[in-house]
């Protein structure tokens, strides 16, 4: 195990004052503010996913690959790898690579920093979902890791892109010090109030360009003042669109907005009154999903009808929606099943019940936004919602425990680089099908896919996977979601949102000159 362990981290978490006072420290050095939407409770990748993507997106963290902007995959901290049968990978841990605290990573290390993620059995990042390893073995004198898997896949590299598989010294508290290889090493951390971190001094990718970092984690409706007041210099993802347009009108302000490759959904929970098929196919012909995407958001989101995001390719132009907006029509597919409203309280009922849907939402990337209109719009269905917006983490908790009707979610589609691992979230004998969705076809496709090797042919099944959904009325799509960064430009040069969204701290962002 590791020699050295953090010890300027306090063991308990101390809380920062982030002022609006120039990016500069004492002794001349700069200081970059960033403000972000705090996503988890803590920075342990092995409790949740969303702790494993903010250890990435403030540059503490690494992964031996990493994604380019058109998605095709990179060496990060493996700089060569080897397979035959896509089914034994051999990677090769980069020389010269060092944890923030000096101590050389070896291939021993990242093993034991993938085995913490699995070994986390109160966790929920799930990690055998996406690497079902059989061995996985290190040689500090190879410097290299071999993993077999239980079945082959077409590129493992993607995989071991995902955030989850960040390489951290083992040995370090993760929950609120984790040690990585990234640009900027953490030196204390408040939940969902505030992080400070300092320059990596042994950084082995170049230079770091500020000496400090300071994170003040806000909510969606505090960023657009936080930059514009200066307590921040750079923030992501404004999602008021009046301000995020003013702020690109102003010379003062850099805006980058990167097409991006999330889809904006709620889960339809099966295992509820959702289960009813003439229920859903009503809920979907209810949707002005051109209103809410273009007017309710203020376009922040593209319309469309699959999981799948309409710019990518995978036969979006081949799809149909039997479900297409039809208000009327929505209302008469009830009234044919004999769903009515029999007591006169503006609510439809199924076996005498009333059709009540318990609505989980959290306020981040329009979600909330958009329940608020669903529930306004099936309310005049004659449908009962009750909304409950709560923080990520804990939507999260309720997701995975099936404790909703609807549940708002915000995916990356293609996280590995293609997306098989996200269209798990259907497939009946996953463990991250917290939906419980159940179709014999859909699952007979999903694993000729995980077994098809050629692009093409895995094409054509994820265009026919789409369409199942879309006919099954599986899932409430609301679009397609840009993301977004706004910096000061008196502060801040080359802050250019990337693609996939784990990379949002990195040292392309250098101070303005």
């Amino acid at each position: 195990m590791k020699r050295h362990v953090m010890a300027t981290v306090l063991a308990g978490a101390m809380a920062l004052s982030i002022l609006a006072a120039p990016a500069a420290l004492a002794d001349g050095g700069s200081t970059l503010k960033f403000g972000c939407f705090g996503y988890a409770d803590t920075m342990d990748p092995g409790d949740m996913i969303n702790a494993a993507w903010q250890v990435m997106r403030v540059g503490v963290g690494e992964c031996l690959y990493k994604f380019n902007d058109d998605m095709t995959v990179d060496y990060w901290l493996s700089d060569e790898y080897s397979t035959e049968d896509n089914r034994t990978w051999v990677f090769h841990i980069r020389d010269g690579v060092q944890f923030s605290d000096g101590s050389e990573v070896t291939a021993q290390d990242v093993v034991d920093s993938w085995m913490k993620v699995y070994d986390n059995e109160e966790g929920t990042s799930s990690p055998r979902k996406f690497m079902d390893y059989e061995t996985i073995e290190a040689d500090d004198d190879a410097r290299t890791v071999t993993v077999t898997l239980k079945a082959a896949v077409p590129n493992l590299c993607k995989v071991l892109a995902y955030p989850v598989f960040v390489v951290l010294d083992a040995d370090s508290e993760w929950d609120y010090a984790p040690v990585g290889t990234g640009p900027y090493a953490l030196t204390a951390f408040e939940s969902k109030v505030n992080a400070s971190l300092t320059k990596n001094e042994y950084y082995w990718d170049g230079e770091v360009p500020f000496d400090s970092l300071e994170v003040l984690f806000l909510s969606e409706d505090n960023k657009a003042m936080a930059v514009q007041a200066g307590d921040v210099d750079l923030v992501e993802n404004i999602t008021n669109t009046s301000d995020l347009m003013a702020l690109e009108a102003d010379d003062n302000y850099n805006v980058s907005i990167a097409q991006g490759v999330r889809c904006g959904f709620a889960y339809m929970n099966f295992d509820g009154i959702l289960a009813d098929a003439t229920l859903r196919r009503a809920i979907q012909m209810a949707m002005d999903d051109e209103t809410m995407c273009n007017i309710t958001v203020g376009g922040l989101y593209t319309p469309g009808m699959s999981v799948l995001p309409s710019t990518l390719a995978y036969g979006y132009e081949n799809l149909t929606d039997p479900y297409a907006y039809d208000p009327a029509g929505a209302a008469a597919l009830l009234d044919e099943a004999g769903y009515v409203d029999t007591d006169g309280d503006g609510v439809r009922e199924i076996g005498g019940e009333k059709i009540s849907l318990n609505y989980i939402t959290y306020p981040n990337r329009k979600l909330s936004d958009f329940a608020e209109a669903i529930q306004a719009t099936l309310t005049e269905l004659g449908i009962e919602v009750i909304i409950n917006s709560t923080d990520a983490d804990s939507e999260w908790n309720m997701m995975v425990n099936g404790e909703y009707d609807l549940c708002d979610s915000n995916w990356t589609t293609v996280g590995t680089g293609d997306p098989t691992e996200y269209l798990a979230n259907w497939y009946g004998p996953s463990e991250g099908n917290y939906c419980g969705y159940q179709n014999d076809e859909w699952d007979a496709l999903y694993e000729e896919l995980a077994a098809t090797f050629d692009e093409e042919a895995r094409a054509d099944i994820i265009e026919q996977l789409q369409q199942i959904l879309i006919d099954d009325a599986a899932v409430l799509v609301h679009g397609y979601y840009n993301s977004s960064f706004t910096s000061r430009a008196d502060r801040v040069a080359n802050a250019n949102i990337h693609t996939a969204d784990y990379y949002w701290i990195t040292t392309e962002i250098t101070p303005a000159q």
